[in-house]
């Protein structure tokens, strides 16, 4: 079955890095756009960045352009996030989605929080 398996959150201060990772299973990732959003208390969840097949395609929220990479590693049916010059709005649990043959498929989340 299609498994989502996040990781690489935890506790960073403001301006720091942390680099997400997000491990699929029962399905091949090179075939589909790959999405990472999060969700922070009392907000509800926003879409991040997304990827498209083959990596060439990206897109990402404005509040993370210039500051986050999304990339994958279809080998590794992985997809990453890395983000840089972290801030205290971007704490929240950040899951990893895809989707297939209609069916939204998410992973149990990594929480992020930045200390100011």
């Amino acid at each position: 079955q299609v498994q989502l398996v996040e990781s690489g959150g935890g506790l960073v201060q403001a301006g720091g890095s942390l680099r997400l990772s997000c491990a699929a299973s029962g399905f091949a990732i090179s075939w589909y756009l790959m999405s990472w959003y999060r969700q922070a208390p009392g907000k509800e969840r926003e879409l991040v960045a997304s990827i498209g097949s083959t990596g060439s395609w990206t897109k990402y929220a404005d509040s993370t352009k210039g500051r986050f990479t999304i990339s994958r590693d279809n080998t590794k049916n992985t997809v990453y996030l890395q983000m840089n010059s972290l801030k205290p709005e971007d704490t929240a649990v950040y899951y990893c989605n895809t989707v297939v043959i209609g069916t939204h498929y998410w992973g149990q989340g990594t929480q992020v929080t930045i200390s100011s």
